[in-house]
């Protein structure tokens, strides 16, 4: 099955790139080329940011909310319409197996951009604080929140249009205008934003879309440009400090939403503690997700328990994922053969480190040409070994004992980052456990904690900002501080 080609939007058009330029679009099931896309060049991103630029300094866009609303609920109603279009493109391009591209691939992000809609109306923007006598006189004072600018969108491959939407709809929303760089493995997901934009009308520039070959280049030029007020981003804690670096000159204010490492805690009185346990496998997608709990924190008195549990349940999931025509079916391939390296490297780091692998570890050639590794589990791991410090991005998911309630909490936030997390256990017992732990997420007992109504974003190095809910919107504002003599 083949992919139609992604082309660029820029100031109203859908346009190849300059000179016709196009990549392989390489899909994970197979390792082979499902489309192409256009290669933008430098003179393309330009092109983008000027129409950013103009579209923002020139017209009404920042200050008609009306039009910005009446807009994105057609954009929205567009992308229902071509859902089925939608968990094709995530199934081919980012490797989702169908369970997992109908759930958190599409239908996620439509949820999310419902929540951002209904959260609109709740933002402030402006605040009468009355008058106040100062030096003799009084003086009205007003506090106006107004668009920000112009934003660089820099999105990553895992779940592509959940990350798309959550960074283009909450800036528009604003007020701002948008250049979005998609990750050069998913292409095709940022184009068709582009495309249906195009359908809706979205006046031109206020909504711009670059693809290109290079991981950097774009967004090089977006972090640097000072015609960009404004850079949110999705992706590695590295290339977010590179991105802070780039900004730093043009003071620009940057959004950076990164890695993680998240605790999954199970307290000894969980309530059906062996189906928590099994729950806790890192499968869903293969385990690229940045806030996917994939360090399992358990009590010591049952670690030799969770170990059969364990046992049991990646024996019993052994035939149940890789299957590309399987509608239950919620993990295939990682993203790329580089990121395959990479998982298959973590792997050999825990067994050198002294880590029990207890299931999977395999890269699987049978599976197919794509990029397929077994879901693997490793117990007897300290904290302090690298498979339980670092971002491995794939499907491992790591065993460790704890002593009692405050062990758990020290190990937990004994990370660098501070993403996401869950706890299990007696309601107010792990509702304790989860205000102590530095993180942005935190599930207990499996309540959601990232929906599009709910603020996201990370502790420590796991990133800055919030992104959905209606602190993800005011992200994208700028106060202004109005004194008004009175007579």
């Amino acid at each position: 099955m083949m992919l139609p080609e992604a082309k660029l939007y820029i100031d109203g058009k859908l346009r190849p790139a300059a000179g016709g330029k196009t990549y392989d679009n390489i899909g994970p099931w197979t390792g082979e080329v499902v489309g192409k896309a256009a290669d933008a060049s430098a003179d393309d991103v330009n092109e983008a940011i000027a129409a950013a630029r103009r579209a923002f300094d020139e017209t009404d866009w920042s200050t008609n909310r009306e039009l910005r609303v009446e807009l994105l609920k057609k954009y929205r109603a567009l992308l229902q319409a071509n859902r089925d279009k939608l968990v094709q493109i995530a199934r081919l391009e980012a490797g989702s197996a169908i369970g997992a591209a109908a759930r958190a691939q599409i239908d996620g992000a439509l949820n999310g951009f419902d929540g951002l809609l209904d959260c609109f109306p709740k933002v402030t923007w402006q605040k009468d604080l009355g008058k106040k006598n100062e030096y003799g006189f009084d003086t009205q004072r007003l506090v106006v929140n107004e668009a920000m600018g112009v934003v660089g969108a820099i999105t990553p491959w895992n779940v592509p249009l959940y990350v798309n939407i959550g960074k283009v709809v909450a800036a528009l929303l604003a007020g701002c205008t948008v250049v979005l760089k998609p990750a050069p493995d998913t292409p095709l997901m940022g184009a068709i934003m582009g495309e249906l934009a195009a359908e809706a009308g979205f006046p031109p520039g206020v909504f711009n879309v670059i693809t290109s070959a290079d991981p950097a280049m774009a967004g090089e030029m977006l972090t640097r440009d000072p015609r960009v007020d404004l850079i949110s981003f999705t992706g590695s804690t590295a290339v977010g400090k590179l991105i802070m670096k780039n900004g730093a000159d043009s003071l620009k204010r940057v959004f950076l939403e990164l890695g993680g490492k998240s605790a999954y805690i199970v307290l000894d009185d969980c309530p059906n503690f062996p189906m928590v346990i099994a729950s806790s496998m890192v499968v869903f997608h293969a385990g690229q997700g940045c806030a996917y709990p994939t360090r399992l924190l358990v009590p010591k008195s049952r670690y030799a328990e969770v170990t059969k549990i364990l046992e049991m349940a990646y024996a019993g999931f052994a035939d149940k994922w890789g299957n590309f025509d399987e509608p239950t079916c919620i993990m295939g391939p990682v993203i790329s053969k580089k990121q395959l390296e990479r998982v298959k490297n973590y792997i050999e780091i825990g067994q050198r480190e002294g880590a029990r692998l207890l299931a999977g570890g395999k890269v699987r050639t049978d599976k197919g040409t794509g990029f397929f590794i077994e879901p693997t589990c490793f117990v007897d791991v300290r904290n302090d070994m690298r498979i339980a410090q670092e971002e491995i991005f794939g499907p491992v998911l790591v065993v460790i004992p704890y002593e009692n309630d405050d062990d758990a909490v020290r190990i937990a936030n004994d990370s660098i980052y501070g993403l996401g997390g869950a706890v299990f256990g007696d309601t107010q017992r792990a509702l304790g456990i989860a205000r102590r732990i530095r993180a942005g997420a935190l599930s207990v007992n499996g309540g959601m904690s990232i929906t599009g109504d709910l603020p996201f974003g990370g502790y420590k190095q796991s990133g800055m900002g919030r992104e959905w809910g209606v602190e993800g919107i005011e992200e994208f504002l700028e106060t202004k501080a109005i004194g008004i003599r009175a007579s």
